[in-house]
């Protein structure tokens, strides 16, 4: 099993902005440093190379990032312990705080690659529910074991 992640942010100014330069111009070394990051598997992306273009929901402004990794590990050393932390850091200078939950991790079977429906069912399932073994966050992470017996349970 991978780990599949999407996350959510609401701009507060087009991207375009003299607000967001720093956002914008560090989208794609940050993106090359997941690429090449131990345990990365893939990421969604456009023509362009990032993921700010392709809309999920119905506010223009919230764009997304969706991922796979091969262990909960891979993606907490990438976001934490790498250049990306920084970056990180630095979120509440260009994207408003969510009233709900915006990102959201899942369990999928080797070689699936998720769609951003799928993405934003787990986020929504995840929102209404809270933490399951089906759709969770960092909080309560949960094994692809717990996962599987989980979906067995309600198959």
């Amino acid at each position: 099993m991978h780990l599949a992640q999407l996350n959510i942010a609401k701009a507060k100014y087009a991207l375009e902005s003299e607000n967001m330069a720093d956002f914008v111009d560090n989208l794609e070394p940050v993106n090359h440093l997941a690429d090449l990051s131990e345990g990365f598997i893939w990421r969604l992306q456009d023509e362009t190379g990032d993921a700010t273009q392709i809309k999920a929901f119905s506010d223009p402004k919230i764009i997304l990032n969706m991922s796979v990794w091969a262990s909960t590990d891979a993606l907490k050393h990438f976001m934490f312990k790498t250049h990306h932390k920084s970056f990180l850091s630095r979120k509440k200078e260009w994207f408003h705080q969510l009233p709900e939950q915006s990102y959201v991790l899942w369990w999928i079977p080797t070689g699936h690659i998720p769609t951003v429906e799928e993405a934003v069912d787990k986020l929504m399932y995840l929102r209404k529910n809270g933490d399951t073994p089906y759709a969770f966050t960092f909080k309560n992470l949960f094994s692809s074991t717990e996962y599987e017996t989980h979906k067995n349970e309600i198959s």
